[in-house]
């Protein structure tokens, strides 16, 4: 501890620097078009996709699909506790971005909703020893229970006057508490969350990029340079492979977004020529102004029944000869179109 506080160790690599201008860069792009910020049903598809795959981390086995549903208030098979992890995951969320990142008693609010019925330390420093597991193996033992809480402290006063570039602040915090692991449940998911809430406060996007989805995809990864970071007690390493997920969570949103542009303007076009009455494909693409009956399928008619915007009069026959098309009820998709 020197006299301006605790700095964790990190090495800055021109990797590091790199992927911060690209980063920075794309984010640029994305904001330009602003159509997660603006899209309320884009918001809840990435927050849902985050839940599902931080959970899946940690060995939740429900699909995306069941975590769907029990978000939207449906009623699924499944075991207690997984149902009851996403129930008190989505509503941290609902609170998350309205928390102080640099706020110990809001991070300890946070993991009492986060473990609520699953632990009996929900929003508790843990009291006792625990280890990091990939599997069966134990890739790290956390420091003594009756050091967390100023290890926490130090970390928490260290993320709030630290002049560091935010991207690099966050995955340094993720890092160190994920080291500390200071809960006897629930590292991985709150380490996450706040890494959301400190980026968020840096850039809104961050609210909901699913990040998480690819830390899945790389898990086995992700637990290797945990490792090599311990080992060598720099967490260098691990603030590239966050950064080269960022990176890539943020390409798959530009991809969207473009599409979504392009989508949109032809869906408008759609909704335009639909009244209150039932059409055939061939009655729309006459309204349309379309000959090529492939190109109204996928640019027009797909993407409009996937949204909501609208639905078939026969909907359990798709192919149908008698097969028409109207309106969706405003109340189903949320539209007022």
């Amino acid at each position: 501890m020197s006299e301006k506080g605790y700095a964790p160790p990190y090495t800055i690599t021109d990797k590091t620097v790199n992927l911060i201008s690209a980063i920075t860069e794309i984010i640029t792009k994305i904001t330009i078009n602003d159509t997660m910020i603006n899209n309320p049903r884009l918001r809840r598809d990435n927050r849902i996709r985050t839940i599902h795959a931080s959970l899946a981390i940690e060995n939740n086995s429900l699909s995306l699909d069941q975590v769907t549903d029990i978000i939207n208030g449906k009623r699924i098979l499944g075991a207690p506790d997984e149902i009851c992890e996403v129930k008190n995951a989505f509503e941290v969320y609902n609170k998350l971005l309205d928390m102080n990142p640099y706020s110990t008693k809001d991070m300890l609010f946070a993991h009492r909703i986060l473990m609520n019925e699953l632990t009996k330390e929900a929003g508790t420093f843990r009291s006792g020893g625990v280890g990091i597991f990939a599997g069966e193996r134990m890739i790290h033992m956390a420091p003594p229970a009756n050091q967390v809480p100023h290890l926490i402290k130090d970390l928490v006063d260290w993320i709030k006057r630290a002049e560091v570039h935010p991207l690099i602040k966050s995955c340094v915090f993720y890092y160190e508490f994920e080291f500390i692991h200071p809960f006897a449940d629930g590292n991985g998911r709150l380490g996450r969350m706040w890494q959301t809430l400190l980026l968020y406060k840096w850039k809104p996007l961050f609210g909901w990029v699913p990040m998480e989805t690819l830390i899945r995809e790389r898990q086995e990864e992700y637990y290797k340079v945990l490792g090599e970071c311990d080992h060598s007690a720099d967490s260098g390493k691990f603030v590239e492979f966050i950064l080269r997920t960022i990176y890539d969570a943020l390409c798959e949103i530009a991809d969207t977004e473009q599409v979504a542009v392009q989508v949109t303007e032809q869906v408008e076009k759609l909704l335009k020529v639909i009244n209150n009455k039932e059409y055939s494909t061939k009655e729309l693409m006459e309204l349309l102004g379309l000959k090529h009956r492939p190109s109204f399928r996928d640019n027009y008619l797909l993407p409009a029944l996937k949204l909501e915007y609208i639905e078939m009069t026969v909907p359990d026959k798709p192919n149908s000869s008698k097969q028409k098309y109207r309106r969706a009820d405003s109340r189903k998709t949320g539209t007022n179109r």
